[in-house]
């Protein structure tokens, strides 16, 4: 199969650099795959799981993002994110905590900016634990 080059960088580390055969992101609207020799095009991802299987491997490599985005063009894709973690990596009593956290401050009066915060923290930590409960087969 042929392959592609993918960088997929967090706000504080790069995450894989290297040579991809597939790439399904988190899109606003559903999962978007991504092959070699796709056309160009720009799109904003959301909080979720990030599959990809390198070039030569049969083993799909898994990873849990905040929100960010996917540029491809000419059969290279970037993934710029604002976090990134392996599904192994994750703290889930420290998810279940912000979980927690959130939805006290969803229940609270609050400005549609601290609402809006309150929301993307939801989302975070939901992904979070979802990503950590399918690493271990929950």
């Amino acid at each position: 199969m042929s392959s592609f080059s993918l960088r997929i960088i967090a706000s504080d580390h790069v995450f894989y650099d290297g040579s991809c055969e597939i790439l399904t992101v988190p899109a606003h609207d559903g999962p978007v795959s991504i092959l070699a020799h796709h056309e160009a095009m720009m799109m904003a991802t959301q909080e979720g799981e990030v599959r990809f299987r390198p070039a030569g491997s049969t083993e799909w490599q898994e990873a849990v993002v905040g929100i960010g985005i996917v540029q491809v063009v000419n059969n290279r894709a970037l993934m710029v994110v604002d976090s990134a973690e392996r599904p192994e990596e994750i703290d889930v009593r420290r998810a279940q905590e912000a979980l927690e956290r959130a939805e006290e401050q969803m229940r609270q009066k609050q400005s549609l900016q601290e609402f809006k915060m309150s929301q993307a923290s939801m989302a975070r930590a939901l992904s979070r634990l979802k990503g950590s409960r399918h690493y271990q087969g929950l």
